[in-house]
């Protein structure tokens, strides 16, 4: 009986080890018109209307065919961005013509879209096979009735996201906040509709890839490895694997799960064990593991998880395989920043307090179809400059797993916001509906990297109920979405990592005490008033982890002259002591119908008095003299943290790496990839070990030396002033592990001014750093002249 029941199962699993996959991206069609009152939602609606229609590339967005097809201007250059208003209550509808040789007998087929944005119906064969609302995630349609052997007709029509958006009643709470009224009811990037570092584009398509897949009548609906607990002394670890599947009754009891963890190449664990139901945890114990450790702490070791459904005649009926890193990760923090209690924001990894030195990750592309473009070099750039965290910011989309795949590999952990920021969200069942769909998604998704350290309910959404109703007495604490559909999700899906409901965070006891305010909250967004940056509100801010913090820096010439026509270029002002349109363009202003919004580009101008006392009117000093300013300011701001190690600061996360559209912003990278003067500066000193001078305190400069690795280390170091050319002081070092030392101190100069050249030796490796001392401002000839001597930055 037994062999009669092991044959039937054998009958129906039959062995695809390759998933039978039919990519439909390429070229399809693209159809156009003005939305109507009542927006087309089929193929047999579209008869009666008039339309045009265009080649299309999927993954794409409407406004690269437009481009393509000569229907609209280059919208990356100068103010062609504002053409794209026309095009924002306009229909699309994207068409696909595609052959089947053969559909198998018994047989099941999904159609897969990695994301559609944002409001759209999909046809198949003029047969309606799914809606979505929700461009954030992916959507899988069971397809098996409507697809035909030979040739099959696929249909995306895609609705108006501004004339959707404004169907919606608004509560009052979601008025007047930052993020636009428009995308609050539905689940599109925020930044779409415009924000201070990206144009309003607001964009539709296809922007993932799409796919045909024949489901397997045995497969994996989920494998989640999880590590349960390590021991770092004894490398020693337990990991689960938590299985869930789908296969046919008959199988039941006649097939195992075979599963095999290797490393470099060379098995190190294996075992079998019959499948008696749909779901089941598989505890591992490991000896001799090779941890996963962030940048600096250790190796990024990844082992090769394989989970195979394996028959009593060994043949392989399924297989899932991943990379996984054995660690555990925590963040210990508390809820209130006192004068006498200091807070506290401490990543922790496999035990051990890790100081954080990282960036914020913004979009890569105000066109998402283009984001793969670029997130290899961006991620290489990160880890040049020795980041070991990324804060994914919530206006943002959820970056696919080729970004989570390379911070795995380079031990950058992840910070992730979900999807939402700078505004108060709608409280009912409908929105949370819409929230815990995408986060069981996202989740599901994502929570197998090791990388991943951190969920964050959202951007700035808690200081929205500060900023508007504080005078109300509307808690952010009773905010349905970030208190209770995101963790109660998070506690049934992911309960390894810390949730963070917004960032910043201001907590019931916060709430409770009135101290809603930057002196109490442990982790903070420290922008301001943007003025001089050793101002007192970054050199007195009381928080102990700083997750957002800028300076604004003029891009290279050669990225000024492809984002806007080259007669604006220079002059920007044409004498009248204004910016030009393509200047206020870039700066970034949303709609041009604001007029003069000068004031983002003005902190150039105000930052380079506050530094150098005058503006330089040429436009290469203009350049140079503006990096500078970001570079300074930018290095400064790491080194006050890294200087307070664990004193009581524990990271900065600043922003940000890289722009994701032509503009004039706070990103030490633009846009075409050319980076400015502050990469420079930053990656200098985010070494592992570093010495670093910090300002004076009762007369004499501290010379810190800091050890973000779990090695004790060993150096020589000297200080030398280069406008006088006498050294202050040489000597050694001793460092403990993860600790920092005060090496020396420098008495300070009050009445000079100058660059002190540090010299430092790190296991027979030799770095330099630089500190600017004196009072500001500065001659802009004096700094060119001292920085040139350090030749740290040739």
């Amino acid at each position: 009986m037994k062999k009669i029941i092991s044959l039937a199962c054998v009958a129906v699993c039959t062995l695809m080890l390759q998933a039978q996959t039919l990519s439909l991206n390429g070229e399809w069609k693209l159809s156009y018109w003005q939305q109507p009152e009542e927006p087309i939602t089929s193929p047999e609606e579209m008869s009666g209307i008039a339309y045009t229609t265009i080649p299309a590339n999927v993954p794409g967005n409407v406004e690269l065919d437009l481009m393509n097809a000569g229907q609209i201007a280059d919208v990356f250059v100068g103010s062609n961005n504002y053409l794209t208003r026309k095009w924002e209550d306009y229909q699309w509808c994207y068409s696909k013509s595609f052959d089947v040789a053969k559909k198998e007998e018994g047989r099941q087929y999904e159609l897969c879209f990695g994301g559609i944005d944002c409001v759209a119906d999909i046809w198949l064969n003029g047969q309606h096979v799914g809606h979505t609302e929700n461009m954030l995630i992916g959507r899988n349609y069971e397809v098996t009735k409507f697809l035909k052997e030979g040739n099959n007709t696929l249909q995306v029509i895609i609705q108006s996201a501004v004339l959707h958006g404004r169907k919606y009643d608004l509560g009052a709470i979601s008025i007047g906040a930052w993020a636009s009224p428009e995308g609050t009811n539905f689940r599109k990037a925020p930044h779409m509709f415009g924000w201070d570092i990206l144009p309003r584009i607001v964009s539709a398509g296809i922007w993932r890839d799409v796919e045909l897949r024949a489901i397997e009548s045995v497969r994996f609906r989920d494998v989640h490895w999880m590590t349960a607990s390590v021991d770092t002394t004894l490398h020693r670890a337990t990991l689960f694997a938590n299985i869930q599947l789908v296969m046919p009754s008959a199988c039941y009891d006649n097939v195992h799960a075979l599963f095999t963890l290797s490393r470099n190449g060379r098995q190190v664990y294996q075992s079998k064990r019959p499948i008696i139901m749909h779901a089941f945890r598989q505890r591992i114990d490991l000896d001799k593991v090779d941890f996963w450790w962030p940048r600096g702490y250790g190796e990024a070791a990844l082992y090769d998880a394989k989970c195979e459904i394996v028959d009593g005649e060994g043949k392989i009926l399924a297989r899932d395989e991943k990379k996984i890193g054995v660690r555990t990760v925590r963040l210990d923090f508390t809820d209130i920043n006192l004068p006498d209690a200091p807070g506290k924001f401490c990543f922790v990894v496999n035990g051990e307090p890790i100081f954080i030195h990282g960036t914020n990750w913004v979009p890569l592309d105000a066109l998402h179809s283009r984001d793969k473009l670029w997130v290899d070099e961006t991620m290489a750039m990160a880890a040049d400059m020795n980041c070991n965290m990324i804060r994914c910011w919530g206006g943002n989309v959820y970056e696919d797993h080729r970004f989570f795949d390379l911070c795995d590999q380079y031990g950058i952990m992840v910070w992730q916001d979900f999807s939402m920021g700078c505004n108060i969200y709608p409280q009912g069942d409908d929105f949370a509906k819409k929230i815990e769909e995408e986060v069981k998604w996202i989740v599901r998704k994502l929570r197998n990297h090791a990388s991943l350290a951190l969920w964050s309910g959202n951007n700035e959404d808690d200081q929205c109920f500060d900023g508007n109703w504080k005078s109300f007495g509307l808690d952010p604490n009773k905010d349905r979405v970030s208190r209770r559909v995101i963790p109660e999700v998070l506690m049934e899906y992911d309960p390894t990592r810390t949730y963070l409901p917004s960032s910043p965070y201001y907590s019931e006891e916060v709430f409770r005490r009135n101290m809603i305010d930057m002196k109490h909250v442990p982790e903070n967004h420290l922008w301001g008033p943007r003025g001089y940056y050793k101002a007192p509100f970054y050199t007195e801010a009381e928080c102990v982890f700083v997750s957002e913090i800028g300076y604004h820096g003029a891009p290279n010439i050669e990225s000024l002259q492809k984002m806007m026509s080259l007669d604006c270029v220079y002059p920007w002002d044409k004498g009248t002591l204004d910016w030009n349109e393509e200047w206020l363009t870039k700066s970034i202003r949303q709609y041009q119908a604001e007029g003069k919004t000068m004031a983002r580009n003005n902190l150039m101008i105000n930052q380079q008095k506050l530094l150098f006392g005058e503006v330089a009117t040429q436009l290469e000093d203009f350049v140079y003299a503006s990096q500078v300013v970001q570079a300074e300011a930018m290095k400064y701001f790491v080194e006050m943290m890294r200087g307070d190690k664990f004193s009581p600061r524990t990271g900065i996360i600043w922003w940000n790496i890289r722009d994701g559209w032509p503009v004039i912003s706070d990103a030490v990278v633009d846009y075409y990839m050319s980076k400015k003067r502050a990469f420079y500066y930053i990656k200098n000193v985010q070494h592992d070990v570093c010495c670093l001078i910090n300002d004076a305190k009762d007369g004499r400069h501290p010379l810190v030396a800091v050890n973000d690795t779990r090695n004790e280390v060993q150096g020589e170091v000297a200080v030398t002033d280069v406008v006088s050319g006498k050294q202050l002081f040489k000597g050694t070092f001793q460092i403990r592990p993860n600790a920092k030392t005060d090496v020396t101190m420098i008495p300070e100069q009050p009445d000079k001014q100058g660059i002190y050249l540090i010299t430092y030796k790190v296991g027979g490796k030799e770095y330099r750093n630089h500190y600017l001392y004196g009072k500001a401002p500065f001659r802009l000839s004096d700094y060119r002249t001292w920085i040139n001597k350090t030749k740290i930055y040739d």
